[in-house]
C-alpha cells in the first residue's frame, strides 16, 4: 500500500530573516521518514516576492516555491525576522497580510523566535499563549498587550498555534511537532541524526542572561558538577549550600540566577536525565536505575518519567533500544 502524502509545510521567510531560524524546519522536518524510508513532510521555503531573501548574517537564501504555496499549506512556519512593522510598531504591510490570509483556515501556525511578532501583528496569536526570545519579550508585551507571553519556556503548544523561544529552541519545537505527529521513535531518530537531545520539555526555562557573580568562588558551577557525580546521594539544599561554602539563602539565590531553576528542581531534572541515560545504555533493572539516579524506587521513577515524558521506564527503554523488558520493569 502506498504511503500517505507528506504533510505540506511552508516556511515563510520575511526579510530580513534570521538565517539560523529559517534552516531549522527544513532540516528537522526534512529528516523525518516513515518505516519505508518515505518522507513524512514536504517542506518548502517561500518569500513574498519569489526572490532570494536577505538574512541577517550577511547572505541571502533562495526560495524553493512561490508564495502561492501558502494556499496549500497544512502547516506554516514563520522564522525569526527583523521586519520593521511587526517588530517596531505592531503593524503589518498589505503584502504580508494578504499572504498570511491565503493560508487555509485549518492550517497549523508555527513561529520560531521573533517570528511570533509577525503572527501577533496578523492577529493569529489572539487568545493564545505565546513565547519568543527572552530578549524581546518586553517589546512583545508592549506591542501586543492582549497576548499572554511567557519568556520562561522553550516553546508553547496551543494546538493549532505553536511558538518557540529564540534560535535553538526552534529545534525543540520542530522535534515536538514530529513527536506529536508521528510518535517518539520517529522524533528520536531525527534527533539522533542531528546529534541533539531528543527531548527538552517545552516548560524548561530559557537560558536568560544574568549578571555574572562578582566573586568567582560564589559561582555554583562546581557544585553542580559535584552534584551530577553524586546523584545517588542525598542532595538537599543545605547539603549543596554547604558544599559551596555559602548560606542556604545566598546559594539558592545564586543558583536560580545561574540556572533559572531552584536547586531542588534542577537536581530532580538531572536525576531523571541520568535515569534516561541508564535506561538507554545499560541492562540495569528499573529498581537499580532508580537507585543509581537517586530517585529511590521504581515506582518513583515511573512517576517522574510519566510526568516529564508521558511514558513508563520500560516503554522509554524500548523506544531507544528495541529490547524486550521484563513486565516487572514497567
Amino acid at each position: 500500500m502506498a504511503s500517505p502524502a507528506p504533510h505540506r509545510v511552508v516556511v515563510l521567510a520575511v526579510a530580513p530573516v534570521i538565517g539560523y531560524d529559517l534552516t531549522i524546519p527544513p532540516q528537522v522536518l526534512g529528516e523525518a521518514h516513515d518505516a519505508a524510508g518515505d518522507p513524512l513532510y514536504e517542506v518548502a521555503v517561500v518569500t513574498l516576492d519569489g526572490r532570494p531573501v536577505q538574512a541577517t548574517g550577511g547572505y541571502a537564501i533562495a526560495p524553493a516555491a512561490g508564495v502561492d504555496a501558502l494556499a496549500r499549506a497544512q502547516t506554516v512556519v514563520v522564522p525569526g525576522t527583523q521586519v520593521r512593522g511587526p517588530r517596531q510598531d505592531g503593524t503589518i504591510d498589505d503584502d504580508l497580510r494578504a499572504a498570511l490570509a491565503s493560508v487555509p483556515a485549518d492550517a497549523r501556525w508555527v513561529s520560531i523566535c521573533t517570528g511570533a511578532f509577525v503572527l501577533a501583528a496578523a492577529g493569529i496569536l489572539d487568545g493564545h499563549r505565546a513565547t519568543t526570545h527572552w530578549k524581546y519579550a518586553d517589546d512583545f508585551r508592549r506591542l501586543y498587550p492582549a497576548i499572554a507571553v511567557d519568556e520562561d519556556v522553550l516553546f508553547t503548544d496551543d494546538g493549532r498555534v505553536l511558538t518557540s523561544a529564540g534560535l535553538s529552541a526552534g529545534i525543540d519545537l520542530c522535534l515536538h511537532l514530529v513527536r506529536s505527529d508521528h510518535g517518539t521513535a520517529v522524533a528520536n531518530a531525527v534527533a539522533r541524526h542531528m546529534v541533539v537531545p531528543p527531548w527538552r520539555d517545552g516548560g524548561q526555562a530559557q537560558f536568560i542572561e544574568r549578571h555574572v557573580p562578582r566573586r568567582v568562588d560564589e559561582a555554583t558551577s562546581d557544585v553542580r558538577a559535584w552534584a551530577q557525580a553524586h546523584l545517588d546521594q542525598p542532595l538537599d539544599v543545605a547539603t549543596l549550600a554547604r558544599q559551596a561554602s555559602m548560606s542556604v539563602r545566598t546559594f539558592t539565590r545564586r543558583f536560580r540566577e545561574e540556572t533559572g531553576q531552584s536547586p531542588g528542581a534542577w537536581v530532580t531534572q538531572q536525576r531523571v536525565r541520568h535515569a534516561q541515560h541508564l535506561l538507554e545504555e545499560t541492562d540495569l533493572t528499573v529498581d537499580d536505575v532508580a537507585a543509581r539516579a537517586g530517585i529511590g524506587t521504581a515506582a518513583s521513577l515511573r512517576q517522574h518519567l510519566r510526568a516529564s515524558l508521558g511514558v513508563s521506564p520500560s516503554a522509554y527503554r524500548r523506544t531507544f533500544r528495541g529490547a524486550p523488558v521484563a513486565a516487572a520493569d514497567g
